[in-house]
């Protein structure tokens, strides 16, 4: 596969599953329409609230997953790769996963991957969150096979954890993901920056879809969903925090390319560290 069309869902979920499903099937529907084989929704694709009760009660366990069994016949019916940015999962302790799903053109669920790193920081003015308050962390990285083109998955803030990515692409990952809801602050500041640094520290295309703007809970999301290919140029982004639907073809050649022209992957050492 040299050629993929693929496509980024940038929304703005609210607090209501069905809701946000509806809107989900008709851009993914659109973005299939246009040739995309692969669509990748944002973090937290099927709920979006701040309130843990709501969320808990709105949501529910892997098992007899609603939300996620609508999205694996859709994936089925269309005949693409469904990925899922994330949606809450109920825990067995009062708490969710953070979970992304991935859908094969069977319908098949071939990947469940659970946010590795918490987003609890304080960035000032008001913007404090703690999501381990709330949420179970994941501990496993995941490399899944697209029909011969393997692809690394990753939530949001694991973008500020470079390890994740290069270990996929040591894997032969040559797509990395980042489905996100960043904030305004931290995305005007760091969003365009980190994914372009992990995409050229690996030679990979990197995919992020975003949710953006004012959501019903109060937060603001920043938007701006991005593709950047293996050199760290932006292939196409969605310059706004609006729902809409980015679709573009990427050329896996370039990844070899990339990685002959610069073998990072090949040139790296282990080394020991000393304090003095």
């Amino acid at each position: 596969m040299g050629i993929l069309t693929v496509a980024l869902i940038q929304m703005r979920s609210c607090g209501d599953e069905v809701k946000n499903f509806i809107t989900l099937e008709q851009m993914v529907r659109d973005a299939a329409s246009q040739g995309a084989m692969y669509v990748q929704s944002p973090e937290m694709t099927g709920m979006i609230e701040k309130n843990p009760r709501k969320l808990l009660d709105g949501i529910n366990a892997q098992e007899g997953n609603v939300f996620f069994d609508k999205c694996g016949k859709l994936a089925k019916e269309l005949g693409i790769w469904l990925h899922i940015g994330s949606n809450a999962v109920k825990a067995d302790n009062d708490k969710c996963y953070n979970r992304a799903a991935i859908f094969s053109p069977s319908g098949e669920q071939v990947c469940n991957y659970d946010k590795i790193h918490m987003f609890d920081v304080d960035l000032g003015a008001g913007n404090r969150w703690k999501e381990s308050a709330r949420y179970e962390a994941g501990n496993q990285s995941m490399v899944v096979d697209m029909d011969g083109v393997k692809l690394g998955t990753a939530i949001c803030y694991d973008v500020r954890f470079p390890q994740i990515f290069r270990s996929q692409a040591k894997l032969g990952a040559k797509i990395l993901t980042c489905p996100a809801a960043f904030t305004k602050p931290s995305g005007e500041a760091h969003w365009e920056i980190l994914l372009r640094a992990r995409a050229i520290e690996n030679g990979a295309y990197m995919l992020a879809a975003a949710q953006g703007g004012v959501h019903e809970d109060g937060r603001e999301t920043y938007g701006h969903s991005m593709i950047v290919d293996p050199w760290g140029t932006i292939v196409a982004e969605l310059e706004h925090n609006e729902p809409g639907i980015l679709v573009t073809k990427i050329d896996l050649e370039k990844v070899d390319e990339a990685r002959a022209k610069i073998p990072a992957l090949n040139n790296e050492r282990k080394f020991s560290i000393v304090s003095v």
